[in-house]
């Protein structure tokens, strides 16, 4: 996870669960002794209608405020996380029973979580995954064997859950949870209700103070790369950070990290010493590869890290559960070096068949993810702190500029990009530079201008329309600049452009494009639409069998020389990068099966 999904206040929690020996048929915990769940909604609802009313559970601007002045009190965080889950119908203890493998990190740990889940479910196990954000429907967020659960059954529990709530509510206990903080306690409500062998468990942000830090004794714990991000809540340095990740460690339980620099390594080594947590350095991935190069779903050079720090978790969580089919592990020479490293590291050993499909199956939405329609090609990451977006910017180059090109030579580059929250902009579209894209296009979240109303899986109350319009016009403006420096005053650069007037719709047309106010128009290397469906049908020009045609022709010089070059080019290659929020928009609009 790592963006900042609506309702984010309760991305603050790590789970952690505790061990069951498993029972007769290998690790499936015996049922009479799984948790006390809910079992009938005192009243319910549509599907629909569960969606509309977690939405109000979205947090305003205020209360973010009122929480980070709070987080000075880890407990207070935890003890409000765990009143929650007790009027919910569960006890902590309860949690115990899930066999959890708990993850955090700041970049891929999604991705990390998506493999381990696979390689397990490829044992024959029964898997809960519980992550975030969404991309589409909300429904992703809490997984069985892989796949997003129905309809039907996010209906009967989020109202099982939410009228438990609201029947326990009295003037001490007037509250209900935050979004986030609810989903974490209705997924585990799944889980529990839905028998499954183990659950995956992603943090939403940090680890120390995230709300699903109230489970107590998983079987075992990741970290996976660290970076800057949501310094505002987890500290501007990578130190910091490393002491909020270091959080989820608990007495006796392994944890597995992936190299990380110096002092952050030193940082979780002390916060495992102090939990009493043994803690190991995974290998590096080619120290599991014997002959052939492992095969892995999830494209680029970076999910090799992840694939090895899943390997190490599923190996780990096997060897507790005392599964069957787990095989002879043979363990293998590592070349990874240790010098002056302060964790111990991790056996290397040779993967399983199982363990080895498992990768190779691992799918996971929105991260270096390539969908061919036709002439355009679209690729999406959600990158969106600096070295994810240097590792998605080495993916693109060898994804796409590396396939040969049209026979005429005609091939457009588009960058389709938005960032949210207080990530520094410009650092990000500095390091997108390299790629030579033809055309820069800014837009906000929203799939349609009417979004904000529409769209219930995607709403985010904590975002205004102007105020993400004003934010593209603003990268906009860096994109502009960063190419005047790049390049010098090359004649066809716009001049810098204003920000004061930029949200004038051109007239007459709509609000098709927002068009900056430069004395130089001709040309202009970037373009702001006030919505995604407008953005990805300028850049397809009808050529994307799911996309309709833009409406009409657009006044403005570089809409209209841009939409002759796009649709007479051979080939379109668009990333789509800088928040997870923005490819799940785009993943609606160009894959409608993901909606349904």
């Amino acid at each position: 996870m790592a963006e900042m999904p609506p309702g984010w206040l309760a991305e603050d929690t790590e789970r952690n669960g505790a061990l069951q020996r498993g029972h007769g048929d290998g690790c499936r915990p015996d049922a009479a002794v799984m948790g006390t769940a809910l079992t009938a909604p005192v009243a319910g609802g549509s599907f629909q209608d569960a969606i509309r009313t977690l939405n109000t559970l979205q947090t305003n601007a205020s209360f973010l405020e009122q929480v980070k002045r709070e987080r000075g009190d880890p407990q207070a965080q935890l003890e409000a996380m765990r009143g929650f889950l007790e009027r919910s119908g569960l006890k902590v203890e309860d949690l115990d029973q899930l066999n959890i493998i708990h993850v955090t990190g700041t970049k891929g740990k999604g991705s990390a979580c998506a493999f381990t889940e696979c390689i397990l479910r490829s044992y024959g196990l029964k898997t809960g995954f519980y992550s975030s954000p969404h991309l589409v429907q909300v429904r992703e967020r809490i997984r069985i064997n892989g796949q997003p659960i129905s309809r039907e059954l996010f209906s009967k529990y989020f109202w099982l859950v939410y009228n438990r709530l609201e029947e326990t509510k009295d003037p001490a206990h007037g509250s209900m949870p935050a979004y986030f903080r609810f989903l974490t306690i209705m997924a585990f409500h799944v889980f529990l209700q839905e028998k499954v062998d183990l659950a995956v468990v992603e943090v939403g942000i940090g680890g120390a103070y995230d709300c699903t830090n109230i489970i107590r004794a998983p079987v075992v714990c990741g970290v996976s790369s660290l970076g800057i991000d949501h310094t505002s809540i987890l500290g501007d340095t990578m130190e910091k950070i490393a002491w909020q990740k270091g959080g989820i460690f608990k007495p006796g339980v392994p944890a597995f990290t992936v190299a990380q620099p110096e002092r952050p390594l030193e940082v979780l080594r002390d916060r495992a010493q102090e939990r009493e947590c043994p803690l190991y350095l995974c290998p590096e991935l080619d120290d599991f590869e014997d002959h052939d190069a492992l095969e892995l779903g999830l494209a680029g050079s970076h999910q090799r890290g992840n694939a090895a720090l899943a390997l190490q978790l599923a190996r780990t969580w096997l060897q507790r559960r005392s599964c069957w089919g787990l095989g002879e592990l043979k363990e293998m020479p590592s070349s990874t070096v240790l010098a002056g490293r302060p964790v111990p590291l991790a056996p290397a050993f040779q993967p399983t068949d199982a363990m080895i499909q498992g990768l190779r199956d691992t799918e996971w939405l929105g991260r270096t993810q390539v969908l061919p329609h036709g002439p355009v090609t679209w690729y999406l990451d959600g990158a969106h702190t600096t070295s994810s977006i240097q590792a998605c910017v080495r993916w693109f180059r060898q994804a796409a500029l590396g396939q040969d090109k049209p026979h005429d030579g005609s091939e457009v580059r588009v960058l389709l990009f938005n960032a949210t929250g207080d990530r520094d902009t410009a650092a990000l579209l500095k390091l997108l530079l390299p790629c030579h894209f033809d055309y820069a296009v800014f837009c906000p979240n929203f799939t349609q201008v009417t979004s904000v109303t529409s769209n219930a899986d995607q709403q985010n109350f904590n975002v205004t329309v102007e105020n993400a319009l004003t934010r593209c016009l603003e990268n906009q403006q860096t994109w502009t600049r960063l190419l005047e420096e790049k390049g010098g005053q090359d004649p066809w650069l716009p001049a810098p452009l204003r920000v004061g007037g930029l949200l004038q719709p051109a007239p007459s047309r709509g609000t098709l494009l927002l068009v900056p106010p430069s004395p130089r128009p001709l040309n202009s290397p970037s373009l702001v639409f006030p919505c995604l469906a407008q953005a990805l049908r300028w850049v397809a020009q009808g050529r994307d069998p799911h996309l309709a045609a833009p409406v009409g022709a657009h006044p403005h010089p570089a809409a209209s020389s841009g939409a002759v070059l796009l649709r007479e080019a051979a080939a379109i290659r668009v990333l789509v990068t800088g928040s997870l929020h923005l490819v799940g928009g785009a993943l609606r609009l160009l894959d409608p099966t993901l909606s349904q």
